[in-house]
């Protein structure tokens, strides 16, 4: 007699655990999705922040011939008379070479939510452009628009130090920014690299960089 009810029990009991088991993958799932969606949107934003530093970048080359070096840094400081600081070898340090020859005074388009960066203030007096952590791309020092149109010139979210790419940012995606402002996204390999027809983007090897290896300015983050 009693052998229905314990069976009616232990179903009821087994019912509930598959339920609640449905429930929590469900918020599981959508947890993932809106982590996809939002890194979707960091990727489109960076992207876009990328083509508008392209702008800027020629703006600065048809005043000074070149793109930002340590080389241009003197004329830029003659001719504008600028305080801003631009000392350093950062990316961030050769941008605000864009700011003190009043290209841009939007902080907006440097920044990309990778590890360590946070959003800009949008404060522009002369200490506080381009602090640290509010910038995201690396950037490709000593190149002007004579170079080949695919070479690389901004690039993020490569790790500082490294010639490897954070596949968490933008779900496992790397973005480019060429010289002939083109901006492609790459996938981000297992080894942490990106590849142009099977040559890592940023070896020598690569035809672009003529066998020399590319100058490259981390963000100070």
């Amino acid at each position: 007699m009693t052998e229905e009810p314990k069976s009616k029990s232990l179903e009821i009991t087994l019912g509930i655990i598959i339920v609640l088991g449905l429930i929590a993958s469900f918020f599981i799932w959508q947890d993932a999705r809106m982590q996809r969606n939002g890194r979707g949107r960091d990727q489109t934003n960076a992207v876009s922040n990328a083509r508008q530093m392209g702008l800027a970048l020629f703006e600065f080359e048809t005043e000074y011939r070149t793109f930002p070096t340590a080389a241009t840094r003197p004329a830029v400081e003659k001719e504008n008379g600028t305080a801003i600081d631009l000392t350093g070898s950062s990316s961030n340090a050769l941008f605000r070479q864009i700011f003190a020859a009043n290209i841009t005074q939007s902080e907006q388009m440097f920044y990309a939510k990778i590890h360590g960066a946070r959003k800009p203030d949008s404060i522009i007096t002369p200490g506080n452009i381009l602090e640290p952590g509010t910038c995201g791309f690396s950037y490709i020092s000593g190149l002007s628009s004579s170079n080949d149109p695919a070479t690389p010139l901004v690039l993020t979210p490569l790790i500082p130090g490294t010639t490897t790419f954070d596949p968490k940012p933008f779900n496992g995606k790397a973005i480019v920014l060429h010289i002939d402002n083109s901006v492609t996204t790459y996938e981000i390999q297992k080894d942490g690299h990106i590849y142009d027809k099977g040559i890592d983007l940023l070896s020598p090897k690569l035809p672009v960089w003529k066998g020399k290896i590319p100058d490259i300015r981390y963000p100070d983050l």
